[in-house]
Formats: C-alpha cells, structure tokens, sequence
C-alpha cells in the first residue's frame, strides 16, 4: 500500500473534477484526482470508422450495463422507468455527451416562488451568469448571442455551426406557427480553438469525437491542470471517503488495477463522481460517526434523483433533408413551451432540439425493435430507403420534479469488480412530467406536419437515455432539507465539497453541463479564497 498527501483530492476526471482541478492548481494548491476509468484518445473512438453505429450499440454504447468494461460498475435498474447512462473515464461523460450548450433560465432558480412546486435555490440566476460567461470562453462555445428566451448576455467566443437544410426548414416551419427558434449553442468549435478542431459535421459526437473537435474536458481542462502540476491517478477505484475523530474529511482509500489499496491524505476532499457515483461513494463511507453513509444525517444521500426523461418526435420528409449531417449536438432549439402556463394543466416545461437521425443502422426499423415481418427483409429495406436522410427529430427534455422516493442506495447483491457494492436505482416519471411530454410531443408533432413531414413517429420516453444525473446530495440553507450548502460544502463534513450534478436542487429543462461547470467554478474560487480558513483533520 501507498500513502501519498495533497492540499485537495479531487474524486472523479469529468466535467465539474476537470474544471476544479484545473482552477485549484492554477491557484498554487497542490491536487490529486482520482478517475477509475482512463484516458480515451481520439484515434479510440468509432466515429470515423465504418462501423460506428454498430460500436455505439456495443463498446460505446451509454449504459454501462451494456459496455460492462472494467471500469464501469453495473447498475440495477429493474424499479426504474429511466435507465442512468454514464462514462467512466477522463473526461466522463463528456466523452460522449452531444454537446448541447444551454444555460438555466431565470425561472428554473424559483420553481418554488413561482410554480409552489419543489423548493427554491440558494443561489440565482444572477449569481451564477458571470460564471457562465468565463466557462463560455473556457469550452470555446459556438452559438449567436442575443436569444430572446434569455436574459442578455455577452456574445459566444465561436460563430453558431451551420444549421443545415433540416435547420432551415424546421425554422421556416416555427417561423409560419409563429413560434420560438434559435440556432443551437453546441460546446463544439465552428473555427479551431484552443486544443480543439473544428468541427467536421460527421454527427457521429454521441460516440466521441475523433476529430477532436468537441470540447469534452479531457481536451478543454485536464491539459492545463496537468501543466499546472495537478496529478491525474487512473484505474483508482475509490472505495471509501476518510474521516478523523472529530468528524472532518482526511482523504479517501482507493483499489488500482491490480487490487492493491492506497491512501491519499488531503486537507479537502471534493466529490465530483455524478449525481450517482457520488452518492453512491458518501453511501460506501460509513463510521461511527456516520453509521447511514458519509455527510447523510439529513438522510437526503441518494435522494431526489432526476434523470431527465427524453422525449422525441421524429418527422420524416418525402425528400432528403440530410438527416446524416452532424451536429449532433443540434441545430436549432426552441424554448416556446418552457416557461409555465397553467392552462396547459402542468407546471414547467421542456426545450426542445433539432437534432439529426443518424446513418443506415439508425433508419434501420429491426434494430429499433419492429416486428421480423416488418423489420428485416425487403420491408427493412424500404423503410431504410424511406427515412435515411430525409429523417429529423426534435429532442425534448422533459424537466422533472424532484422526488425523495427516486433514489439510489446500495445494492446488497450487485458488486463492481472490486467487490464494492453498486447501485440499485428506483425512479419513476411523475404525473406532470407524464403530462408535460405529451403536451410536448403534440406540440412537436404539429411543427413537424407545418414543416412537410409525411410521417411522424412520437417516442414518449427513450428509456436509455437517463444522461444527466441530478439531485442525489441537493444544496440549501437547511441542513436537515439539504446534503451540501450554497458552496457545495457539506453540512456535516466542513471540508467534503461536492461540485457536480448532484447539488441541482431542481432539474430544470435544459442540458445542465453549462451549469455544472459554472457553478463549479464558483465553488472552486470560494475555496480557494477561503483557504486560509478551512477547517482540517488535526
């Protein structure tokens, strides 16, 4: 066994641990990260090869239950009506996230206030907008200022992308209906930018880049940390947080690839595994002191999950709209039925993506589940024939309320190859998020028909995509209500932060990558300019 010490020890190398470390060494602390996945370069990944689509289903595929690579720890999903989707890696699910780049709206900060529904933030839009601006700059955002769905703000470092012949025509379509539109804001660079490429409109982003040319953060943070002096430990599986006597955070132990223990000391420990690995580490890290799980007095650990349930309706043209051509990431995105309006019957709302349909596997009806007689054969052929390139769908994400009852804990059963135990997930879709997608979805359906569509396909729910991990150790100013306060730090463990999704206090009905990062980085420097006053472990 190893034993090595640092002033911050970093749990996990995605979005929110890349941008802390990177922040915390260019502050002249010293910093350890630990990732149990590796690296993934861009020669890795399936985009460019020819069979992409057939990989994205097996080695690339979202869930980890079907990866099942030996960084991934399985999960247990026969309660839930979503399923989580994750990457372990550097980078995590940054590798293999669209990019789509969205801020949270003013609203999405009182959904208490406003809508009498789940509770407000300690923190507003206004708190978090300066943020938002520098990591705009850090990611290189390509996108056009000025949408008048958002308050104003400063333009985007990168022109928006071309949004393409299906852009234009669903633009028209919104344009006719007379209903919001913009040109999508993707984290992928329309000119070169820093360690990115351009972007080469393969849409094959889902399954990584290998252009290099969309800012997951292995390429966008984790360079300048690791120029900075940051170290980056891979294949470090962390079993256990530590914790002294008296009730402070002391480090956490880790399993490398070998099965061999270590031990990293630190004089802060900041959480960053999301929403599900976090909560699922304070679980693992019981004690005397803590005997239901670390920071759990208020027993809100694993609580309050949201998954973002996905709804699509996908239109297709009786000519080509070229339904292949990326970004995937989107093109345009509309936020007409984002707001609430208690006419509608439900409270909040969704924004929706226009996104492409991808390759021949795609329009490939077998694959999708379609009956022998209608799937294979010479009616998979003319259903291939029929919907390849002239196919386009909007993407809806559905905000959902938080719920205590949707929840992770640990399974007594499922084990990763460590031993350690894994996760079972409970979630179910709330009645407003049941009625909001269909609203969504008739709403989606109608611009489809006023853009020419011959044929749409409503999906109520795409149960593999539960990409965007929320909720399970929430902020607020209670520490019987909340796990962590406004500056991610939990109420029990003064020096054990937590910096990724799992602080969202509601889901909102946007990407939360955007916000992720800057609320990141608002903790980040909060630490660093109260370092001097950190409580520590004697």
């Amino acid at each position: 066994m190893t034993r090595q010490s640092c002033d911050v020890l970093i749990i996990g190398a995605g979005a929110s641990g890349a941008l802390a470390a990177r922040y915390f060494a260019g502050a002249g602390m010293s910093v350890t990260c630990l990732e149990q996945g590796d690296w993934v370069r861009p020669g890795d990944y399936p985009g460019a090869k020819p069979d992409w689509e057939l990989q994205r289903r097996q080695r690339w595929h979202f869930s980890p239950n079907v990866r099942q690579l030996e960084a991934d720890y399985p999960l247990e999903v026969s309660d839930a009506e979503v399923y989580p989707v994750m990457f372990n890696g550097v980078g995590g699910s940054t590798i293999v996230w669209g990019a789509q780049w969205h801020r949270m709206k003013p609203s999405d900060f009182r959904v208490r206030t406003l809508d009498g529904v789940a509770a407000d933030w300690p923190i507003d839009y206004e708190t978090l907008a300066p943020y938002y601006d520098r990591v705009d700059h850090d990611v290189g955002v390509s996108g056009l200022a000025g949408d008048p769905a958002y308050p104003e703000q400063p333009a985007y470092p990168l022109p928006p992308l071309p949004i393409g012949v299906a852009g234009m025509r669903m633009a028209r379509a919104m344009n006719q209906l007379g209903w919001h539109w913009w040109p999508g804001s993707n984290a992928i660079p329309s000119k070169a930018y820093g360690n990115l490429n351009p972007c080469a409109r393969l849409g094959t982003c889902v399954g990584g880049c290998s252009e290099g040319a969309k800012a997951s953060v292995d390429l966008v943070y984790w360079p300048a940390a690791l120029k900075d002096g940051a170290r980056l430990i891979t294949g470090a599986r962390v079993s256990e947080v530590l914790v002294s006597d008296n009730g402070l955070a002391t480090g956490a132990r880790y399993i490398d690839r070998g099965g061999e223990s270590h031990v990293v000391d630190a004089a802060i420990v900041v959480m960053c595994a999301n929403g599900i690995g976090t909560a699922r580490l304070l679980l693992q890290s019981t004690s005397k002191r803590f005997p239901d799980g670390l920071a759990n007095r208020s027993g809100l650990v694993g609580r309050g999950l949201m998954l973002h349930p996905l709804s699509a309706v996908i239109g297709v043209f009786p000519d080509s709209v070229e339904g292949w051509l990326g970004p995937a990431g989107h093109m345009i995105q509309s936020m007409e039925f984002y707001e609430t309006d208690a006419s509608r019957g439900h409270v909040r709302g969704g924004k929706w993506s226009l996104m492409p349909t991808g390759g021949p596997m795609g329009a490939h009806p077998g694959l999708a589940g379609a009956p022998f007689e209608a799937g294979w054969g010479a009616a998979g052929h003319a259903a291939v024939a029929a919907t390849l390139g002239k196919s386009v769908l909007w993407s809806i994400i559905n905000e959902d309320l938080p719920d205590d009852d949707n929840r992770i804990e640990l399974d007594g059963a499922l084990t990763d190859s460590d031993g350690l135990p894994s996760v079972k997930v409970t979630y179910r879709i709330g009645q407003n998020t049941h009625d909001q997608a269909a609203f969504q979805i008739a709403r989606a359906t109608e611009s489809m028909q006023a853009a020419g569509a011959v044929m749409t396909i409503p999906v109520p729910v795409i149960k593999e995509a539960g990409g965007h991990l929320l909720g399970t150790t929430r902020m607020g100013t209670d520490a019987g209500a909340s796990v962590v306060d406004s500056l991610g730090r939990s109420h029990d463990v003064p020096n054990l932060y937590v910096f990724d999704g799992g602080s969202f206090v509601t889901s909102s009905g946007v990407n939360p990558t955007a916000t992720i990062l800057a609320n990141a980085l608002r903790c980040t420097e909060a630490v660093i300019a109260a370092r001097r006053d950190q409580r520590v472990a004697a």
